[in-house]
């Protein structure tokens, strides 16, 4: 039987940041990547072997022609993404070192995505043949109009059959169009059979906080966030999994990743890799959430498989330059068995 695609729904922007290590200020140049939240899941999924579909809407420019390119380079379905709008949003990053921390400056305000409005996109034809819908908690910050858009496609996915995840995903600079994040989050999640989220997106959104958490410690206790997720599942019931991502942050080059799966019986906790010298964090969840939701459906019985999946792909995305994770499924399995030797292929 052929598999289901998966269907993701959000902003791609273009990024810009200084080579090496530099500031803004000391920077003449910025190398050019395209990446977004969702955009990354697609491009995760797609590089595993899954079909995958992006949803957003581009302006019909060259710099959106761009994304679009880029997207399809990565072998991810661009047919249903609709043109319009004025611009490409975009984000500065200046990457971060042991005790500075990396820097996003947003400039998206008027972008294409951001004055999407319901009604714009058939979603019963986009999820015909899907088996799976992901959004970010991202995308209804960005505007009213993109916020309407995604619970639209929650209750049409949710009308034909098609699991729903999300990943809560707080951006605090983003939320600028009137309304709280708790006005507008509960009707998107009520829709959710998967939801991911870490201690801050529970807080922002919901006011949970894991008891006796301290991220800045270096290490990360999986069990003090047991609370967090059965609250999530109890004001949510429709969630049958619940997912929090643990980072330690030592430093900005070096954390503790695991991950914990909260099914409303079982608590399972994945193994704590220690990311030394990180290349790059930006969509280290986003990795996180491919390697779940191939895992997910690559070992549908098998929770504790997908949850170990997920961290290993997300550990090596740490590695990688750049917004989206491009490691391999043999990679991957790799450093689940154990190897994290980083010895030459040949």
């Amino acid at each position: 039987m052929a598999v289901k695609k998966v269907v993701t729904f959000g902003e791609i922007m273009l990024r810009l940041t200084p080579p090496g290590f530099k500031r803004f200020s000391q920077t003449n140049n910025f190398e050019v990547i395209y990446g977004g939240g969702e955009s990354n899941v697609a491009v995760s999924l797609a590089n595993y072997g899954l079909p995958s579909t992006f949803v957003s809407r581009l302006p019909d420019n060259d710099i959106g022609q761009c994304a679009l390119m880029e997207l399809r380079k990565r072998g991810v379905d661009t047919s249903q993404i609709v043109r319009g709008g004025e611009r490409l949003g975009i984000y500065f990053l200046e990457i971060g070192a042991v005790s500075r921390g990396s820097k996003v400056i947003y400039d998206r305000a008027h972008s294409a995505m951001s004055t999407i409005q319901a009604g714009m996109i058939d979603w019963e034809s986009v999820f015909a043949d899907a088996g799976w819908f992901h959004w970010t908690g991202i995308t209804p910050a960005i505007s009213q109009g993109a916020a309407d858009a995604c619970l639209e496609a929650i209750k049409v996915a949710n009308k034909m059959g098609v699991t729903v995840s999300t990943d809560l995903n707080y951006r605090k600079k983003l939320w600028k169009y009137g309304k709280e994040p708790g006005e507008v989050m509960p009707a998107l999640v009520e829709g959710c059979d998967v939801i991911l989220g870490n201690e801050e997106d529970a807080e922002k959104h919901f006011g949970l906080h894991p008891d006796g958490a301290d991220v800045t410690s270096g290490h990360v206790d999986a069990k003090s966030y047991l609370s967090v997720l059965k609250k999530l599942m109890e004001m949510f019931p429709r969630a049958k999994k619940v997912i929090t991502t643990l980072r330690g942050s030592i430093s900005a080059s070096h954390n503790t990743w695991s991950g914990v799966l909260y099914d409303g019986k079982t608590l399972y906790e994945a193994p704590q890799y220690d990311i030394t010298h990180i290349v790059d964090r930006v969509g280290g969840g986003d990795s996180f959430m491919g390697g779940l939701i191939y895992g997910l459906m690559t070992y549908p019985d098998d929770d504790q498989n997908a949850l170990n999946f997920a961290v290993a792909a997300s550990c090596l995305k740490h590695t990688i330059y750049g917004d989206a994770n491009l490691a391999t499924i043999d990679e991957v399995k790799k450093l689940m068995a154990g190897d994290a030797s980083g010895r030459v292929s040949r």
